[in-house]
């Protein structure tokens, strides 16, 4: 089975300006570059991985879409657009240019205005994507999905992935309102959902039955065709290793017949962004 990592970032600290991530994070306060992952893929036997921006600025998609061209086990780059702007759509234009810009991703989950993407001013940014069949990745916290519902509602032909399964309040044991929010979005076929980021969310004492219900909820909302296995690495390194998450996915999944499994951790990915 050849693994895809549907979502991992790059970065170097001098381009961050003292943006996140604080020195207090000390796992994830240094540099991460393609040579940094590059032998863990190779250990767990992932052939491509989809690199997501982490900054909200055109400059760190740029810096993203060069280490694309110099490094072949990145499939796609997940950039950033101001989506708002008045030349939101010639930004969009320009960049898509590159054939390894695969999607964008506002990063809502910073933004006071909960409703931000509930917005028609989004409709000239939203063309522009579809012209160039780019997807939506939706960094969102749980009180973000009732407007995340809407966007969906508005554009039925854009395809939506939701990162980290909306980062569910795992270390509290809270399910709802996000698994009904969750099983609305799921009802809508052009919204997939990334298993990714739940260790994260659970904190670093978490465990595989801790994470059970909501993956188990994600699945059986999003169903094996829809739900798209990613690593969130380096954050993933403030409560596990590479490893570690993806062997809790393989047992989370064990009762996942293996062509379904295949489909979650790699094809699902390939086909929703379009990687060779």
């Amino acid at each position: 089975m050849m693994l895809v990592d549907a979502h991992q970032h790059f970065w170097r600290l001098a381009d961050r300006h003292g943006a996140w991530p604080p020195l207090a994070l000390e796992a994830i306060y240094r540099d991460f570059l393609p040579g940094d992952l590059a032998p863990l893929l190779e250990r767990q036997g992932v052939a491509k991985t989809v690199l997501v921006q982490s900054m909200p600025n055109e400059e760190d998609t740029l810096f993203m879409l060069d280490l694309a061209r110099r490094h072949s086990f990145i499939g796609g780059v997940v950039g950033w657009v101001d989506m708002k702007a008045p030349g939101a759509a010639a930004r969009i234009d320009a960049l898509a240019a590159d054939p390894a810009l695969k999607g964008l991703r506002p990063m809502l989950q910073d933004l006071e205005d909960e409703r931000w993407i509930d917005d028609a001013a989004l409709a000239p940014a939203v063309q522009a994507m579809l012209r160039h069949r780019l997807s939506f990745d939706a960094l969102v916290l749980p009180r973000h999905l009732p407007a995340l519902l809407a966007f969906a509602e508005r554009y039925p032909e854009l395809p939506i992935v939701i990162d980290h399964g909306a980062k569910p309040l795992i270390a509290q044991g809270l399910l709802e309102p996000w698994r009904s929010d969750i099983a609305r979005l799921a009802s809508m076929p052009q919204v997939h959902c990334k298993l990714s980021g739940l260790v994260t969310e659970a904190g670093a004492r978490w465990d595989v039955e801790r994470l059970r219900p909501y993956v188990g909820n994600l699945l059986a909302c999003f169903g094996p065709q829809r739900l798209i296995w990613g690593s969130d690495w380096p954050v993933v390194n403030l409560a596990a290793t590479y490893a570690d998450w993806l062997a809790a996915c393989a047992s989370l999944l064990d009762g996942v017949g293996a062509a379904d499994r295949r489909d979650i951790f790699g094809l699902n990915a390939r086909r929703f962004y379009r990687i060779d």
